[in-house]
Parts: C-alpha cells; sequence; structure tokens
C-alpha cells in the first residue's frame, strides 16, 4: 500500500517510521525543508508526567492577565478570525474539571506507549538522539506555585505517575554543578529528555537510506478525490497517487483539511527557543520554571531555553518582547548562569498545533475511507512522536490494538 504524508515535523516522520516498518511504501510531503519545522529546535523532553491538558480549570483567567503583559508567557493576537473564536469557545467549554478526569487517562497512556517506544529506538539502534533519563524538575519560587504543584503532584501520583515534592535543597542536592534558587519543585524521575536535532536529522537519514521518499519544498494544492475515497496529492509539481493519505501538518493542519472538506479545530502557538554553548558547569535534570513558563534542557555542554504560548495563527515573526520575557526569568533560578538577550537571528521559533481541547487528533475520519490525521499535540510533539506514528500504522491497517484512542477522535467536534 502507498502511503502519503503531509507533514515534515516529528509526527509526519515517526509515522513515516512505523509505515515504513509495517511494510508500506511511503511518500512524506513538506512545504519547506524538514530542518525548519517546528520539532527541530523544541525543548527536547519526554513528559509522561504531562497528564493535565491545557484546557483546564482556571486557565482562562491566568490566560487573560498574561495578556496584559508583554513579557509574559502566553498571549494571544488579537484578529477577526471566525476560526480562533470557535477554537476559543470551544477551549472555554472544555476547561473544567470533567474534561480534566476524562483526559487524564487517554494523555498518560499515550505518554507512557511513546516513552517505551523511545527507549526501543535508542536500543535497537536505527537512530541516534542522545536519549538521557534524568526526569524533570518542576521548579517554583513561591507559596501560590508549591501549592499548586503539590495538587498536580498528588493527581499523577494518584494516575501512576510518581512524583516527589522536594524543598529547596533537595532540588540542589539533583544539581550539583549549578546553583537553583527556589523554594522547592516537583520532581518527575520517570521523564526524560533527548537531541531533537540530532533526533530529526537520524530519522531523516534513516528513511531516505531505507526507500523512504521524502519530498520537500511541495505545498499541498488539492486532492483528487473519487466519492469518499482521495485517489491522490496534488502539489504544483505534479500529483502523487496514493492508497492512504496522513495529515500530519502541524499549525497548517486546518488549511490541509479544508481543502479535504473538513473543519480541523485547531490554532498555531508560537514558542521561540535559544541556546546558551560551551558551558563548563551546566544543569543536569531538564527543569520547567514554573512562574516563568521557560523550559531549561541540557544538551551536552549546551544549554537550550524555550517557552511562551504565542496564539497567532501561523504567523512566524519573532516577536523579541516574548524572548525577552524568558531570558529575563532564567537568572531568578539558576543565578550563576550568565544569559543575555540573543540577536533575532539566534532565536528559534516554531509553531505547536494546539487543539481546544488540549488532547491530539489521531485517527481516521468518518468524512473518507483513507485518510488518518495526526496533528493537535500542542507543546508534546515531540515527546507524543512515536506513540503516534505507531497508532498511525496501526489505523491504516484498520487494528489499533497498543491502547485505545476514542479521546483522539478527529471528528470529536
Amino acid at each position: 500500500m502507498h502511503i502519503g504524508i503531509i507533514g515534515g515535523g516529528i509526527i509526519g516522520l515517526c509515522s513515516a517510521y512505523y509505515l515504513h516498518k509495517a511494510g508500506h511504501r511511503v511518500t512524506l510531503l513538506d512545504q519547506d525543508t524538514i530542518a525548519d519545522g517546528c520539532s527541530f529546535g523544541n525543548a527536547g523532553m519526554i513528559v509522561p508526567s504531562h497528564i493535565i491538558p491545557l484546557a483546564q480549570p482556571g486557565m482562562i483567567s491566568k490566560g487573560m492577565r498574561w495578556m496584559l503583559n508583554s513579557t509574559s508567557p502566553f498571549y494571544v493576537k488579537p484578529r477577526l478570525d471566525l476560526d480562533l473564536a470557535r477554537w476559543g469557545w470551544l477551549f472555554y467549554r472544555h476547561a473544567n474539571d470533567a474534561h480534566v478526569q476524562r483526559s487524564i487517562p487517554a494523555l498518560r497512556d499515550l505518554s507512557l506507549l511513546s516513552k517505551t517506544l523511545y527507549q526501543d529506538l535508542a536500543a535497537n539502534g536505527d537512530l541516534d538522539f542522545e536519549w538521557q533519563e534524568r526526569g524533570l524538575l518542576m521548579l517554583y519560587k513561591t507559596a501560590g506555585a508549591e501549592h499548586e504543584m503539590a495538587e498536580e503532584a498528588d493527581v499523577a501520583n494518584r494516575a501512576g505517575i510518581e512524583a516527589q515534592l522536594l524543598n529547596g535543597q533537595q532540588v540542589q542536592d539533583l544539581e550539583p554543578d549549578v546553583q537553583v534558587n527556589v523554594r522547592g519543585g516537583i520532581f518527575y524521575p520517570g521523564d526524560a529528555h533527548l537531541n531533537p536535532t540530532e533526533l530529526i536529522r537520524s530519522l531523516v537519514a534513516y528513511l531516505r537510506t531505507n526507500g523512504v521518499t521524502i519530498l520537500e519544498n511541495r505545498t499541498v494544492t488539492g486532492f483528487g478525490k473519487t466519492g469518499n475515497h482521495v485517489t491522490s496529492i496534488q502539489t504544483a509539481e505534479g500529483a502523487v497517487s496514493v492508497d492512504t493519505v496522513v495529515v500530519a501538518g502541524g499549525a497548517w493542519s486546518p488549511g490541509i483539511s479544508k481543502q479535504l472538506g473538513l473543519n480541523l479545530s485547531l490554532q498555531g502557538g508560537k514558542g521561540y527557543s535559544f541556546m546558551v554553548r560551551g558551558l563548563k558547569n551546566n544543569v543536569r535534570v531538564p527543569a520547567i520554571m514554573l512562574e516563568a513558563r521557560a523550559t531549561a534542557t541540557p544538551m551536552g555542554q549546551d544549554l537550550r531555553f524555550a517557552g511562551t504560548l504565542e496564539v497567532a495563527g501561523t504567523d512566524m515573526t519573532v516577536n523579541m518582547n516574548r524572548v525577552r520575557g524568558i531570558v529575563q526569568s532564567i537568572n531568578n533560578y539558576y543565578p550563576e548562569i550568565e544569559v543575555s538577550l540573543p540577536k533575532v537571528e539566534a532565536v528559534w521559533r516554531g509553531l505547536r498545533p494546539c487543539s481546544p481541547d488540549g488532547l491530539p487528533y489521531i485517527g481516521r475520519t468518518g468524512r473518507f475511507d483513507n485518510v488518518v490525521l495526526a496533528t493537535g499535540h500542542g507543546m508534546m510533539g515531540l515527546s507524543l512522536g512515536p506513540a503516534t506514528g505507531k497508532l498511525v500504522s496501526e489505523a491504516v491497517g484498520e487494528k489499533v490494538d497498543s491502547m485505545a484512542i476514542d479521546a483522539f477522535n478527529p471528528d470529536r467536534f
């Protein structure tokens, strides 16, 4: 069977990997070069700890407060856009306890499946991506954040995800090489991290070596269809005949889906990252600086900082005010690490595809008999990539048995 995958981010590449392993012929198309995708410069965290969806109680009011500050970690760019209005309304409807409780088992199982698959990939020799299992620290500086994190730790422990509440000295004990100035933190020993740049390069090299066709700089202009069956993916350079289509276009998935007559609710959430290179004394455990909503991930002698969620459609410009917010927060947590505002050309940016309920879209759509969606992973695309790729491969084969995927139904809205 010939599978056409639209999108060369981590979701599309993992789908190609597992579809190839299942014996399919695979062609992957991306509108840019693969190196420009959202997965390439992200924080590199693999986080089974993240089982609470973005749509949760309190997020609406918190987001409204953050929007008043130009350096805040969350921002919705005001614009007249019916798709944004629909997304906002659906987000509002799902920001409640009942939705959170329904989502936790699905996100947990998806994350744990993905971690297991990453462990297999790190061991089987196909790929090289600097896999490290050192856990994750959620760092906080205030009593209010401590209370919030203690509640999240309790939720995690009850769901079977180990979480340890640490005081400031216990956090420092995990970081012998750098000073950490915090009230405390939650340590998730089951989390991991990797080098996303090396992962993408390794995946692309493996796929090309093993006969997967990768077509870069190919914008999808339409589809050939016969009834409820897609026969080809059309581009300016010509049509690609396919037996099944996988839409894994990240933040651009709604535009691709509209060409299929599908109304996919999804918004691009822009994030930024930059590197501090050649540190003699580096962070050992990846961390999320809670109040700043910024992250720090060690990658060899380098340290990648990332953060912000700017809902701005597919706008790829760099807002240096938001980068400044990340820089200003770092020394509040790591006072010995010297960080200055990077030049705009040194700032990486990417769009996270955010669904309104915080759950990805994975599976077949009822509109067609041969279209599978794999998008909407928000800030967890890298973390959930292998599991999604495996599930896509199973959905194409019409036997999904790794886990239940009803919660991720692409037609749920």
